[in-house]
């Protein structure tokens, strides 16, 4: 059977290519964009459905490459509050090692929510508890993007470090090497998806210098490399994980990276904050791609990243929201306004200008999770775009459309599309009950919060 042809049409703005000519509009065919419609045109074949999008600013899907889903079920926890990264995750490493598969799934759908009613089409999550009875927390993640129709790329995290071996997590997060190598083997071969157009891949991911062992980076390199997926750690986030290189491995962390055989472009970085301009240089020369997260940087006093000179040297720059306990929230068009805005500080207000959050949020992101088929509104890519409205009072009296989305603080999509299938209707998730989903979640969080009083 045909697939269905929907046409876009006539949107209040869309975001594009400049040298194109897009003003009446797309046409989606099935789970692809098949034709960019210029002003006064109609499409070139008959369509079956026309979407008015005249009170619409249209986008590509913006693409989340760094969360921690897991954490909704501990935002603003008053025992983590004003701290900064180290004693932050000191006093939360206990009360996530309570960790449940039914939290998990519950955490995770929440938080596709959320991404989904905020314009987000594809998201990374990184997760890297697996305590006792926890061995399966990838699976529960999957199945929940697939019932929900969310792109996602899963990150088997993993520590291996623990406290009583000079690391930060608590032992019982802990696994040994071979748990982490051939689960992480299992979930490649079960679920990673290497097509256009694919919903759901794998990546490895151990989590950080100071809570994974050297031997765990290598073994993890040697095995992306014989399966041709992506590496994801955090690094660079602050100043006292570089003095923690420096004391336990005697080394500065771009060397270390180099050491374990992660300089290359299948890795990509959560923060990136603090490196010098030789290491921009060489993690530029090497593709090594670096996921921005301005309102966690904030949160936490981290630092702004270099996001600008990373782009120059030849890194590809995305955008994650981070952990929602260190947002506290998992918006996405909300956190490109924030990396505007942050940028600034850095760059000066001319330096930056809102197309380029836009690209970090959108080609950038592609580009950091190595996929090409995504990223933009172009001819062949895929059907997945995030349609917003300008009807509330923070937009009047705004004239620009697409400035306005950042500058005016949009929350909320109208319309999500994802694969040429709508996910998000006048600012709904389609088919999900989220009062149920708030108050399962609420019930999961304090149960979670119990566990660590006993």
């Amino acid at each position: 059977m045909k697939p269905q042809r929907i046409w876009i049409k006539d949107p209040l703005a869309i975001l594009v290519d400049s040298k194109v000519n897009a003003e009446a509009g797309l046409v989606i065919e099935g789970d692809t964009l098949v034709e960019l419609v210029a002003r006064g045109a109609t499409p070139a074949e008959p369509v079956d459905q026309i979407v008015d999008a005249r009170e619409h600013v249209v986008l590509p899907g913006l693409i989340n490459t760094h969360h921690h889903f897991y954490q909704t079920l501990t935002r603003a926890y008053p025992d983590a509050l004003n701290k900064e990264l180290f004693p932050w995750l000191k006093t939360l490493y206990p009360l996530w090692a309570g960790l449940e598969p039914e939290m998990l799934a519950s955490a995770s759908r929440l938080a596709m929510a959320e991404l989904m009613l905020s314009g987000c089409t594809l998201a990374a999550d990184h997760h890297y508890l697996f305590p006792e009875g926890m061995e399966n927390a990838i699976d529960v993640q999957v199945a929940e993007a697939n019932t929900l129709g969310m792109r996602a790329m899963f990150t088997r995290g993993s520590m291996s470090l623990g406290e009583d071996d000079g690391g930060l997590p608590p032992q019982t997060t802990v696994q040994t090497e071979q748990q982490i190598l051939d689960d992480s083997e299992r979930l490649i071969k079960q679920y990673h998806q290497r097509n256009d157009g694919a919903m759901i891949q794998i990546a490895l991911a151990p989590c950080s210098p100071f809570s994974v062992t050297p031997e765990i980076m290598k073994a993890s390199a040697a095995l992306s490399e014989a399966f041709d997926v992506r590496l994801h750690t955090h690094l660079a986030e602050t100043l006292d994980e570089e003095a923690f290189c420096q004391q336990r491995f005697g080394m500065r962390t771009v060397d270390y990276l180099e050491s374990v055989g992660w300089l290359n472009n299948r890795t990509w970085l959560a923060h990136g904050i603090h490196f010098d301009n030789e290491e921009i240089n060489r993690l530029g020369g090497a593709g090594v791609g670096v996921c921005h997260c301005p309102t966690s940087n904030m949160m936490l006093a981290s630092g702004i990243a270099r996001c600008k000179e990373l782009e120059a040297a030849g890194s590809p720059v995305g955008l994650g929201v981070d952990g929602s306990a260190s947002n506290d929230g998992s918006n996405m068009i909300m956190e490109v306004r924030q990396a505007l805005y942050l940028q600034r500080l850095r760059y000066g207000s001319a330096g930056v200008i809102h197309f380029d959050a836009y690209r970090w949020a959108t080609q950038g992101s592609a580009r950091v999770l190595g996929r090409s088929d995504v990223g933009e509104l172009a001819v062949g890519k895929q059907a997945d775009l995030a349609m917003f409205k300008l009807d509330e009072l923070r937009f009047s009296g705004s004239h620009d459309p697409l400035a306005a989305l950042l500058l005016c603080g949009a929350h909320k999509a109208d319309r999500v599309m994802i694969a040429g299938k709508w996910t998000v209707k006048e600012g709904a998730i389609v088919g999900l009950d989220p009062d149920a989903l708030m108050a399962e979640h609420t019930r999961l969080a304090k149960t979670l919060a119990r566990k660590l009083l006993g």
